[in-house]
């Protein structure tokens, strides 16, 4: 929030817009201008910051390998990745903003669905390879047990990348990615090398959960709905911050380019103080995608032993605080997780499960 703050009460961000708009340039060219310009700026600011928590730490605790080389090569490949998806579309709201300065908001937020599903679409295939290097599992044997399982899952075809990971970290992962005709189950291979089979099968079965109950599309369209409510809280607040501090701000508008600064630190605040509902939205997808796991594998310790390895391979708290969980937790924490692995098989009882019906034949 600091450094959209500063942009705001030193002038900064006026003073770009007035670069920006030099020597009569139109006002497509303002704004993607404007934008670079910022974001150039921006990463300078932060560059200390983004150094130090995510290399110097990272290799402190011994969780990153990464060459200081690859970590600035990947930090200047996400600056132009967010300069390329700036110049094409901040113009956007801001001509909703000229346009219709009472209702911006609305349209602006109805937009944000099939923004957010593009985006969603295209990463797998366009951005995520200027990162990683993705290619086919190496295992046959462990492809075909994940085949067998995506196939009782109804995931025929399905994609499943193993991505070279171990190159940059110690840590392990997995995930759901993608939309529609770009979605796929990514492995890092520094979790193919420390789990088991049974216990990457109890990964998988989570991963294709997220797949099947598609918390994808889900999660898009509730934060579409979200991002609605939100831009109406900014569009009042930004609004009102302009009256009173818009001489110093250097702007006296919202549809003014320099008001970036401003929209980005109400934002940051909006989802800071709706962080509660977002993450606990989050981890209930988790938790649902853990219980799909040990339904379609009926693996309790193999799916335990996993949360045990991430734990220490990632160096997980087992139970954070409250307050951790509540304002900083996308999943159930990793304690509870083997909890709920250990505890939860209504198979054995004869009760009800949620996911049966989704299986098909082992």
């Amino acid at each position: 929030m600091a450094v959209p703050a500063l942009f705001l009460v030193t002038g900064l961000s006026a003073r770009i817009r007035r670069f920006a708009s030099g020597r009569g340039r139109p006002w497509l060219v303002e704004v993607a201008t404007y934008a670079v310009a910022f974001l150039a700026i921006e990463f300078l600011l932060t560059l200390p910051l983004r150094y130090y928590a995510g290399f110097v730490r990272l290799h402190a605790y011994g969780l990153s390998v990464q060459t200081f080389g690859r970590w600035l090569g990947d930090a200047l490949k996400g600056l132009g990745v967010e300069m390329v998806g700036a110049v094409l579309f901040l113009w956007v709201p801001y001509l909703l903003m000229a346009r219709s300065p009472r209702r911006w908001w609305l349209y602006t937020g109805l937009l944000a669905l099939p923004f957010a599903g593009f985006s969603a679409l295209i990463a797998p295939i366009v951005v995520d390879p200027l990162f990683n290097d993705f290619g086919p599992m190496k295992n046959g044997h462990l492809e075909a047990r994940i085949d067998a399982l995506a196939h009782r899952a109804g995931i025929d075809g399905g994609k499943i990348f193993e991505v070279d990971k171990s190159k940059d970290t110690r840590t392990v992962n997995a995930y759901v990615t993608g939309l529609f005709g770009t979605r796929r189950i990514v492995l890092w291979d520094t979790i193919i090398a420390k789990l088991d089979e049974d216990e990457l099968l109890a990964v998988m079965g989570h991963e294709m959960g997220h797949y099947v109950l598609n918390h994808v599309a889900q999660g898009l369209v509730l934060s579409s709905i979200g991002t609605v409510f939100a831009l109406y809280l900014i569009h009042r607040a930004a609004n009102a911050l302009i009256r009173r501090f818009g001489g110093r701000f250097g702007f006296d508008r919202l549809s003014d380019v320099a008001s970036v600064p401003l929209l980005l630190l109400l934002a940051q605040v909006t989802i800071f103080l709706g962080s509660p509902v977002i993450n606990g939205f989050s981890r209930h997808m988790e938790h649902e995608a853990d219980r799909f796991s040990l339904e379609i594998t009926r693996d309790n310790r193999a799916a335990a032993t996993a949360f045990v390895k991430l734990q220490e391979d990632n160096l997980s708290v087992p139970y954070p605080d409250w307050w951790v969980q509540i304002w900083r937790s996308t999943h159930p924490s990793i304690g509870e997780r083997i909890e709920f692995c250990n505890e939860y098989r209504p198979w054995e009882t004869g009760g009800p499960m949620r996911y049966a019906s989704l299986f098909g034949e082992p």
